[in-house]
């Protein structure tokens, strides 16, 4: 193979003659160094994204390490947070379990006080109050430690049982106002007491003379003598069902106390309630007086139940 090379300045030619050898030589040369520079090349660029994956991963491995620290820090406050509003709670539930001795010791005592001896409200029987162990120091049986941590299990378990104990003490405490409600509307509706204040018993109740046909004669009340416009008094709570002149009775009132009891004041010098009025025991409700068939100033009192007449003297006080 032979090469020319030719030069304008010198007008000349060189040439360049290559063997057999040669022509094979040249073509290897040529795919050697394409190869060099291959390798070299992807040597280079390995060596290059190397050293960008460390770039990125030392900066990414940075940003993961401030972000994990911010949010440990950040788990840390809240764990911090938690266990303070786990104390404080426990704490409340503390003062909530010693309100309940007390409401079972107040219940207990009312329930004495109201002759109710069918309620128990388990003073000698604690409730069953969940919680950590060693709680001292409150100075309430029972109760819970501000100090002591408490974790969420207990928390719950302890609400858990303090929920079914306050539901036991709502439903015996409503139990107990009902019955002491009915004791007292039954002791303020029971005929009782007096129906006037001071006086002497003129005439009791049963067969007398009369005293103005001196025949033998049935008298359905007792009379209470006094001086004109003493008051006169309801024995019981109720509503004035009469209020006004009646034969015989004179100035009537009339007091309905339920359960078939009704009560009778008779010959006032003056009413001084009006039908549908509410009244209280012990409340003032005439003045004694000699209207209607009368010798003297006094009150006739009758007692009625289920609209018989019944003996004043077995359900109030004459003393």
């Amino acid at each position: 193979m032979h090469i020319i090379f030719f030069s304008d300045a010198r007008k000349k030619s060189r040439r360049l003659s290559f063997g057999p050898a040669a022509l094979w030589l040249f073509p290897l040369f040529l795919l050697l160094l394409g190869l060099a520079i291959f390798l070299a090349g992807s040597r280079y660029s390995t060596n290059r994204a190397t050293a960008m994956l460390d770039t990125i991963r030392q900066q990414t491995e940075s940003a993961w390490a401030v972000e994990s620290g911010e949010h440990l820090e950040h788990l840390r406050a809240v764990r911090l947070k938690t266990e303070k509003s786990l104390d404080a709670m426990a704490g409340r539930l503390s003062l909530l379990q010693a309100h309940v001795m007390r409401l079972d010791a107040l219940g207990s005592r009312l329930a004495s006080m109201a002759d109710l001896q069918d309620i128990e409200f388990g003073v000698d029987k604690p409730p069953g109050l969940g919680g950590p162990g060693g709680s001292v120091g409150s100075g309430e049986p029972g109760a819970l430690t501000e100090q002591a941590s408490i974790n969420a299990p207990d928390l719950l378990a302890t609400l858990d049982a303090l929920e079914l104990t306050l539901q036991d003490r709502t439903e015996k405490l409503t139990v107990m106002e009902s019955l002491l409600i009915d004791k007292n509307l039954q002791e303020q509706t029971s005929p009782t007491g007096r129906p006037a204040q001071g006086g002497w018993l003129s005439s009791l109740y049963g067969y007398r003379t009369d005293p103005f046909s001196g025949k033998r004669e049935f008298h359905h009340g007792v009379d209470i003598t006094s001086k004109p416009g003493t008051p006169v008094t309801a024995v019981a709570a109720g509503i004035v069902i009469w209020s006004g002149p009646r034969y015989g009775y004179g100035n009537l009132i009339e007091v309905s106390h339920g359960k078939g009891y009704i009560t009778r004041y008779a010959h006032n010098q003056r009413n001084l309630v009006n039908v549908g009025e509410k009244v209280e025991k012990a409340a003032v409700i005439a003045l004694m007086g000699n209207s209607g068939r009368s010798t003297g100033t006094h009150v006739h009192f009758e007692v009625l139940k289920n609209g018989q007449h019944l003996d004043p003297k077995k359900y109030i006080s004459l003393k």
